[in-house]
């Protein structure tokens, strides 16, 4: 009898600790999901959802004759060959080919000029390049709008009292300039701000061995800090290729003041809201608006490929 009692004493002491270690266990393995699950759920209604839907109304057809019909693809082809829509993309294409290298390098010159510790008030500066971006893209629009304006826009008030020609930014020639100095003055401090973070990320300890070696302030910058900012310098590229794919606020503002150059298909998203919400089609909106993703999938692909090549060359 006393040697079973220790024995079953013996296992309740084996059994005691390990019970509760399985239980904790089993809560924490439950315990990721549970938190996890809000997200999937807003995930799922608010991106999935909307997304798979879009892609069941471009596979049909609103007719006269026999209402809402299922075409396929023949969305799809339609659009491969609709001028308005690939005229839209090739704009949008340039205004990235001339917007978006200015823009990153302003935000790169800024970055590494607060980074330096020579600048005065730094901390004033860094605010007031970053303050354009908390305006709201309509308000910018708006006030560029004004400032652009050839009756009562300042520069052409100053044009004329040097008697000057004035200048017309809202004519077709300017347009797309005046599009990317707006999106330029609105984004720069954001991608400053960015590329800032990642300069003080970089060891102080590199920048003391390089002085101590003999480098200068510019041998630095380009040794040590421009190949220390290569992934923030292709996370911002990643975001200006998406954004000026999806330009449409500034066009659609400005499409008021100068609507003989703005016309309703000026830019692809601009394209695919006047035909849904204008022209209600919103079978063909919906396959225009895929296209597009498309296009902004491959223009980031493209990136990335090119970024990694570079990398390991």
């Amino acid at each position: 009898m006393t040697a079973t009692a220790a024995a079953s004493a013996k296992g309740r002491r084996r059994d005691g600790p390990t019970s509760p270690r399985r239980g904790g266990k089993s809560r924490r393995i439950s315990a990721g999901p549970l938190f996890v699950a809000p997200f999937m759920v807003l995930f799922l209604l608010l991106f999935l959802a909307p997304l798979g839907y879009a892609a069941y109304l471009s596979l049909f057809q609103e007719r006269l004759i026999g209402g809402t019909v299922f075409v396929g693809l023949d969305n799809y082809a339609q659009a491969l060959g609709d001028s308005q829509f690939l005229h839209g993309v090739g704009r949008v294409a340039l205004f990235f080919l001339i917007q978006v290298p200015v823009m990153l390098l302003l935000a790169l010159l800024f970055a590494l000029a607060l980074d330096s510790g020579l600048l005065r008030l730094a901390r004033v500066i860094r605010l007031g390049i970053f303050v354009p971006y908390a305006v709201p893209s309509v308000v910018a629009t708006l006030m560029w709008g004004y400032l652009y304006g050839p009756d009562f826009g300042p520069f052409a008030q100053l044009s004329r009292d040097l008697d000057l020609p004035v200048p017309d930014f809202l004519s077709e020639g300017w347009m797309l300039g005046s599009l990317a100095n707006i999106v330029t003055w609105e984004f720069v401090g954001y991608n400053m701000i960015i590329l800032y973070a990642a300069l003080r990320t970089v060891p102080t300890e590199l920048y003391e061995a390089a002085a101590v070696d003999g480098a200068g302030a510019w041998r630095i910058a380009w040794s040590i800090k421009l190949p220390a900012l290569r992934p923030a310098l292709l996370l911002t590229l990643l975001f200006s290729v998406i954004g000026s794919f999806q330009l449409f606020n500034e066009p659609k503002l400005l499409m008021n003041v100068a609507p003989d150059v703005i016309s309703s298909s000026y830019t692809a998203n601009l394209y695919a809201y006047s035909l849904s919400f204008t022209g209600q089609q919103v079978n063909y909106a919906a396959t225009v608006s895929f296209l597009l993703g498309l296009v902004i999938v491959i223009a980031s692909y493209g990136v990335l490929l090119t970024a990694n090549r570079r990398s390991t060359s």
